[in-house]
Order: C-alpha cells, then sequence, then structure tokens
C-alpha cells in the first residue's frame, strides 16, 4: 500500500539528526515539522525569514502573521529568530543548512530535479528551490512515485526545465526509499505491502535492485 502524505514525513523525519538545520520546501516536505523526533534538537528554516519553525498551530495557536515560504501558518519554537529574506538566502547560499527537503515533479538517474513548471499547464515559479539545490548537499526529495495516469517521475532523463542538475542523491516516494549513484536509482527501502515488482515496473530510469531491499516500518 502506497504511504499516505503523513507517512512519507515519518519517514523523511527518521533523517533528521541532533544539531542540524534543516530546510522544509512546500507540499509533504512541511508535514515533517510534526514528526521530529523529541530526543533530538533540529532547527527548521523557511526561506521567507524564519529559523526555527515548531509544529503545525491548533485553533488556540494559531498566529495568522507567522508563516512559512508556502503561505502556511505556523508556529516558532523557544530560541526561533525571524530575519528577513536576504539575511535567509545568505544561510541557504551560504552552504549552512546540513539538511534541505524538496517537492519535484520529477527526479533522474543523473540527479536532476525538475519542480517548477510544466509548460502550458503549471508555472508555480522558481521561488528558493533554485538556491537550495546549489547551496545544499545533502537533499531529499519527495514525490508520488507515478503521475495520476501511472507515468513513472524517475526518469532516465526529466523532461520538464530543471531546477538543479546533479545535485539529487536521495528520493522518498510512496512506494519507496531510493539513493541516486552512477546514474541509476538504487532501492533501499519498500513502503509496507508494496512489491519490489511494482516499483520496478513504475520506474522509468534505470533501477538497480539490492537482495537486502527493507519493508519501512511505522
Amino acid at each position: 500500500m502506497a504511504l499516505s502524505r503523513e507517512q512519507m514525513a515519518q519517514r523523511v523525519a527518521r533523517e533528521l539528526k541532533d544539531g542540524y538545520y534543516v530546510n522544509l520546501g512546500i507540499g509533504i516536505p512541511t508535514l515533517v515539522a510534526n514528526y521530529v523526533p523529541t530526543d533530538i534538537d533540529v532547527m527548521l528554516q523557511s526561506e521567507n525569514g524564519l529559523l526555527g519553525m515548531g509544529e503545525f498551530p491548533t485553533e488556540e495557536t494559531i498566529d495568522a502573521d507567522m508563516i512559512n515560504a508556502g503561505k502556511q501558518t505556523v508556529t516558532a519554537r523557544v530560541g526561533a529568530s525571524i530575519f528577513d529574506s536576504s539575511q535567509s538566502f545568505a544561510m541557504i547560499r551560504g552552504g549552512h543548512v546540513d539538511l534541505t527537503v524538496l517537492g519535484a515533479f520529477e527526479v533522474d538517474v543523473e540527479g536532476n530535479i525538475a519542480s517548477w513548471m510544466i509548460p502550458g499547464k503549471l508555472v508555480k515559479g522558481m521561488g528558493g528551490a533554485m538556491d537550495l539545490v546549489a547551496g545544499a548537499d545533502n537533499i531529499i526529495v519527495t514525490m508520488t512515485h507515478a503521475s495520476k495516469d501511472g507515468e513513472s517521475k524517475l526518469l532516465t532523463r526529466c523532461s520538464l526545465p530543471l531546477t538543479g542538475a546533479g545535485c539529487i542523491r536521495k528520493v522518498l516516494t510512496d512506494l519507496a526509499y531510493l539513493e541516486i549513484e552512477n546514474g541509476a536509482f538504487i532501492l533501499r527501502e519498500r513502503a509496507p505491502g508494496v512489491s519490489v515488482e511494482e516499483i520496478i515496473a513504475k520506474t522509468a530510469g534505470k533501477l538497480i535492485v539490492p537482495d537486502d531491499v527493507v519493508e519501512m516500518i511505522f
């Protein structure tokens, strides 16, 4: 069974390490804030100028002026800092973010990512994604493995305009967790109840399947 958005966020949260500064992109990545392990201390960064995001607010804690880069209302944890976007991007471009979590339309075997437009259909705007993929060495992409029409989003080569080239090494989809090495996707984990055969069928790019692919546990 494919992972829910919440399960994807839970799985990404396992990649957080104590002391990390983490940028969460728009969409599924923002949900990671709700699953930060209680035994570690991380600072979540939003490129609109907030360092120290907390969980999403309840009705009692909501503040309409406190938003993330996706214009969602958020909370600020103890020790948070608020500053202008130029300082935020200086932090990103200076390589001071330990982990970036982004959504995407497509990723390919060369580590290229397309996440900002579908010509003739959707133009989200680049936002801070180009800076994030250029300024971070540790990036996790979260996305559905295939489109609603069943077309793979893990490709030999991206067909859409790129956000960044050769920058992606880790991909978490609703079916699997994969790493990108030497021009191929390497299957590391599969979602509960999802077969290796289904993942193979829905992966257009070269896929390497090791003998020790584990099933995720939630």
